[in-house]
């Protein structure tokens, strides 16, 4: 079975801190990575203003036609204009980029679930995932087979980061990791903290199932001068490969020096509790 293949963009900051020439070479980029899907896991624009929607929009239309999931971030929720922010906060999101906030997007044998953690009118940083997203994605995968990959995509970390930058994760994430484990989700693809981290919940969250940790692939700012920690001043992405026994994160970090985006770190999980095969252990990748 050939993988399907997946990637998972985040933190563009259309505005200021927006970095064309890196956006161009991800653009170059694309088309040799020979993608199924894209994902775009929020933070389009910097202040939620019409003219960045409108830019990040013409961004994605020049980009292969091939299927794409996007979601909405804190900074595409207007911070400043008030009224604005408790009583219309995504009409330009929907206008402009998509109509609809939590989106599914079926693919090869992979089902993404699309959540829009943003809390305008209760926590502009940290996020909030309710009750309602979670039955959401229940009846999402209520009928997927279970072949196929579940991944769940939310801007929002549902766990800290692995350095020592300070970190407050959703919350009640908890709750949201127990339901997506009972869901049979293998994996969350986030952004937000603008560096990357690829882990389980299982190293935050004990869980009732040891056997069963999702898999957590944060990506980095990959068009923006905003990144942290060792990804301070960096520009990253992430490309999945859904197989029929693997899933693989590939970590691709931009080079100044090439003017290329390049991998720089591979990492290879098993699904659902089955061992890697003689196949798995001879292409040369190490197990995470």
């Amino acid at each position: 079975m050939v993988p399907t293949k997946i990637l998972h963009i985040s933190d563009l900051h259309f505005g200021p801190p927006f970095v064309s020439e890196v956006a161009e070479v991800l653009l170059q980029t694309i088309p040799s990575l020979d993608l199924d899907a894209i994902v775009v896991s929020g933070d389009l624009t910097q202040r939620a203003k019409r003219h960045q929607f409108e830019e990040a929009r013409q961004f994605f239309d020049r980009m292969p036609n091939i299927p794409m999931l996007v979601i909405p971030g804190n900074h595409d929720v207007a911070l400043w204009r008030v009224f604005e922010r408790f009583f219309r906060p995504h009409d330009l999101y929907c206008e402009i980029i998509s109509p609809n906030l939590n989106p599914i997007l079926k693919v090869g044998n992979v089902v993404l679930v699309g959540l829009d953690s943003t809390a305008p009118r209760r926590s502009i940083s940290n996020g909030r995932i309710d009750r309602d997203q979670l039955q959401h994605c229940a009846e999402a995968f209520a009928t997927v087979p279970d072949d196929m990959v579940r991944i769940v995509v939310a801007h929002h970390h549902f766990a800290p980061g692995h350095d020592r930058v300070f970190d407050v994760a959703m919350p009640k994430a908890r709750r949201a990791i127990d339901c997506f484990v009972e869901q049979k989700v293998e994996m969350i693809l986030g952004g937000h903290l603008h560096r990357a981290y690829i882990g389980n919940s299982l190293d935050f969250f004990p869980g009732h199932h040891r056997d069963r940790g999702v898999i957590i692939v944060q990506c980095g700012t990959t068009t923006s001068s905003r990144g942290k920690g060792r990804e301070r001043d960096e520009n990253t992405f992430n490309l999945i490969e859904a197989g029929a026994q693997t899933l693989t994160v590939s970590h691709y970090l931009y080079f100044e020096e090439t003017h290329k985006f390049a991998p720089i770190s591979k990492h290879m999980f098993n699904r659902s509790g089955q061992p890697f095969d003689s196949q798995d252990s001879s292409s040369g990748t190490t197990p995470s």
